[in-house]
């Protein structure tokens, strides 16, 4: 296998949720890999992940064929657990990590600041896409950003121009919303997407509600949140000239026969582009059917070109696909039939009965021996089957399989696993099926000298050229028959179990020459040995410098980031930071979120002090010439790519506060010196996180509704910096880019001009809820928690802690209804003044994660 030329293509990086698919991404090529060490601390907690026993046999295994291993610490990181993960993330490095890829901005800032040594990458969960936020990272001392899985092919150019590493997914599962600010799994069970035990809500079905309750889903679309997978194998020319440095492939939860199909394909497809080759149309129809038969919910490469119409929704079904291969063309009814089940009590044999058939299927596509099909009637998908083929067949071909019941003609065929694929990556997994590194061999047989064996990497890795030179018995005059260079060329390059390839011989041979073979075997075992060392050396460099013994424990960490932390603060405070910010009101504000300006000034009337407001409430308010009661605060928008910048960016000034939603905002308020207050989008659990925020500019704080109300205090009580949390209202669960009511048909390709923007639409449960949807003036939605919150109730221990802005929700509100839930956040705030407990919490409301915390 070649290795990749970086200055020419993408690194091909590969998901790993365990040590079989890590060795089937090896064997098909990957030159990276990404996994999970333990099951704390990654987002792919349900995945087998590693020990540190496999992860360092692992790590040993990719290095020898110059691939990287990427460990995935890509959670939010609670306040307790700081320690822990830094612990983890020292071992994962002493064991063989290459970089670590992080969500958590407390946890970057204390890993740059321990060991500057370590490579950090962003992950996708940071929610950076534009080219503000990417150099920033790089500023922090990231050395890779991995993007937003939305962005163009356009996007991605304007941001390479920074000079910082990219990565991108490229091909696998896509979520429907922005990745690390989608709330949904852990508002409807706890599990959080943040945390990494996503439910996957979005795959479930829904409908879509008018505001009389009537369904406008369009017929046959009842998931509408559910995407189709990523495919950009047709699209790694444009990737690369536009300075893609990674191609991600997601799949950690998959089996290690999806790994090895996909990364194989990828891998010729990139090879051919290195080379400049040209993909061939049988190359073409070979990789596209690889792909096609691994897990997938059909494919769609629209955000490449900057579209996110209905064209990559899945609306009809969530689990996988496969190949349509052909179609059902008879079948027969064969009865039923006695099957023995096993012995009962007393030792009587148990019988149940099954109904057997057998159907003809034409095939438009070839399927092979042993592969999984799939037969699912049209008219009722649910009432689908699976058989296998019981041989090869070609295309034009008619099949026949046993089936459990009889099929209705016409029913589609899938293949929906590969045998092959399994079977090979089967062999991948165990071992058997290696990848080898390509060496040159050089052999000195000179007679009254040494004879040597050197071995040479033929390509960089990524340390450079490895090399290594072993020398044995000398070299003796023949007594028999003289040694040729034939047999040194077979006999050197019998490297066995070793990880190497020759793939080039230079002999230097004395004629007359003679020797034992047994004798060269040795020499060439131990200068595969000492190239392995050699491999190895850096990492095993970087565990002797450190010392595995002496490492940290978590209570001595734990240690050490309450003294940087006083360190840092101070700092603060001697530069006029956060620590001296304006702002604060130790008597406590009521705030509202307010849609517009008849709804602000109903909030002003019921006690609101403060009031925001979108960037798309403060554009149609100018519109109308309508006139704001206060000066609401800007309450920018979770995303921020580059489209975007002129409408947001005038919204951040300097002296005047605002609401950041996104980094590359919070970053443009520190050029400008507004007061940024980073909005819950934003997740800030921990200590660590919140200095570094103030040490990017924060000068006030929103807490994330997946706290609970202990974490809430702890971070309160810990800041420098005005502290909020939204105490009423519905909880934003889901930001996208796609628009969920284009699932009605209806979409007129002008926002502002929607009709069915304008209604009260939401998506119907399965248990009946309602989460309210809202699409903006950009076309990307906002989907809302199904119950309304109401922590006004804890508003005591909250204020006491040093929560000090409390938030009335009001965006999906009237007036009447606005003023309503205000008046209950002042009458809570100046109950706790008072000294008197507020109102109990209001019926069919919930308090959130306040008393559940997130798993």
């Amino acid at each position: 296998m070649a290795f990749r030329d970086t200055h020419d293509v993408p690194e091909l990086l590969a998901p790993a949720g365990g040590p079989e698919p890590f060795r089937a991404a090896l064997a098909a090529g990957a030159d990276a890999i990404f996994c999970g060490l333990g099951s704390d601390f990654n987002a792919r907690r349900g995945a087998g992940n590693f020990t540190y026993e496999t992860f360092a046999q692992a790590c040993r295994e990719a290095h020898l064929l110059g691939a990287r291993v990427y460990v995935t610490q890509n959670v939010v990181i609670k306040g307790d657990e700081m320690p822990r993960a830094l612990a983890l993330l020292r071992k994962a490095w002493l064991l063989g990590a290459d970089a670590f890829i992080i969500q958590d901005w407390g946890l970057l800032a204390e890993a740059r600041r321990l060991w500057p040594d370590i490579e950090c990458h962003i992950s996708t969960q940071a929610n950076v896409h534009d080219a503000r936020a990417t150099r920033w990272c790089c500023e922090l001392g990231a050395e890779r950003v991995t993007l937003s899985r939305e962005l163009s092919v356009a996007e991605i150019e304007r941001i390479a121009r920074e000079g910082v590493e990219l990565e991108s997914f490229g091909h696998g599962a896509l979520c429907f919303c922005y990745s690390g600010v989608c709330m949904m799994s852990s508002l409807s069970g706890g599990r959080s997407a943040n945390r990494g035990l996503c439910a996957q809500p979005c795959r479930l079905p829904y409908d879509l509600v008018d505001g009389d309750g009537n369904v406008i889903s369009a017929p046959g679309a009842g998931r509408p949140l559910c995407p189709k997978d990523f495919r950009t194998l047709d699209d790694l020319p444009r990737l690369t000239a536009a300075g893609l440095g990674s191609l991600k492939v997601e799949g950690r939860m998959k089996a290690p026969d999806y790994v090895y199909s996909v990364i194989s394909a990828y891998r010729a497809q990139l090879d051919d582009l290195a080379a400049g080759r040209e993909v061939t149309d049988a190359d073409e129809a070979a990789r596209s059917r690889t792909l096609a038969r691994a897990f997938n919910r059909d494919f769609t490469n629209s955000y490449l070109d900057g579209r996110s119409d209905n064209d990559m929704m899945s609306y009809d079904r969530s689990n996988n696909r496969g190949e349509l291969v052909g179609f059902v063309v008879a079948t027969r009814d064969l009865g039923s039939a006695k099957v023995r089940r096993g012995g009962g009590s007393g030792g009587r044999d148990r019988f149940r009965t099954v109904t057997m058939a057998e159907m003809d299927m034409h095939l438009d596509a070839p399927v092979g021996a042993g592969d999984l099909l799939e037969v699912r009637p049209q008219d009722d998908p649910s009432q689908f089957l699976t058989t296998r083929a019981e041989a090869d067949a070609a295309t034009g071909d008619v099949i026949c399989c046993k089936t459990a019941r009889p099929m209705p003609k016409g029913c589609p065929v899938r293949v929906i696993r590969s045998k092959r694929a399994m079977d090979e990556a089967a062999r991948a997994a165990s071992g058997e099926k290696r990848r080898r590194l390509p060496v040159r061999v050089a052999v000195t047989a000179r007679l009254g000298r040494p004879f040597a064996v050197t071995l040479t990497t033929v390509e960089p890795l990524p340390t450079g050229i490895a090399s290594a030179c072993a020398e044995g018995f000398v070299v003796e005059p023949a007594r028999t028959r003289a040694v040729t260079r034939e047999d040194l060329v077979e006999h050197v390059g019998r490297m066995g179990t070793s990880p190497f390839e020759p793939v080039a011989f230079d002999v230097d041979l004395d004629e007359g020459a003679g020797m034992g073979f047994s004798a060269v075997h040795k020499v060439r075992a131990q200068a595969c040995d000492l190239l392995e060392q050699a491999i190895l050396a850096p990492t095993s460099d970087a565990a002797r410098k450190w010392g595995l013994a002496g490492a940290p424990d978590a209570d001595a960490l734990a240690e050490e980031l309450g003294r940087a932390r006083v360190r840092v603060r101070e700092a603060l405070a001697g530069e006029g930071g956060a620590a001296s910010a304006p702002g604060a009101q130790p008597a406590g504000e009521v705030c509202a979120l307010v849609p517009t300006p008849e709804v602000a000034c109903a909030a002003v009337a019921a006690g609101a002090t403060r009031l925001y407001a979108t960037p798309d409430a403060l554009a149609l308010a100018r519109e109308r010439g309508a006139a704001w009661p206060m000066e609401p605060v800007p309450w920018l928008d979770e995303v921020c790519r580059e489209v975007d910048h002129d409408r947001l960016d005038p919204l951040v000034e300097a002296g005047r506060p605002c609401g950041v939603g996104n980094v590359s905002e919070l970053v443009l308020a520190r050029e400008r010196g507004a007061l940024a207050e980073v909005r819950p989008c934003i997740p800030v659990h921990n200590p660590s996180c919140l200095l570094a925020l103030e040490e990017a500019g924060a000068r006030g704080v929103w807490l994330s509704p997946e706290l609970t109300l202990a974490e809430a205090c702890e971070l309160a009580g810990a800041s420098d910096v005005p502290v909020g949390l939204v105490v009423s209202g519905r909880t934003r669960a889901m930001t996208s880019e796609h628009c969920v009511l284009q699932v009605a048909n209806r979409c007129i390709h002008d926002c502002a001009r929607c009709r069915l923007r304008q209604e009260r639409c939401a998506l119907k449960t399965r248990d009946g809820s309602l989460m309210p949807v809202r699409t903006d003036l950009e076309g990307r939605s906002h989907i809302y928690a199904a119950h309304p919150l109401d922590a006004t109730p804890q508003m005591g221990e909250l204020f006491s802690a040093g929560v000090t802005r409390f938030m009335a929700d009001c965006t999906l509100l009237g007036e009447a209804e606005a003023a309503a839930q205000v008046r209950r956040v002042a009458a809570a705030l100046a109950a706790v003044r008072a000294g008197r407990k507020p109102a109990p919490r209001a019926k069919g409301a919930t308090s959130g994660h306040l008393f559940a915390g997130i798993e």
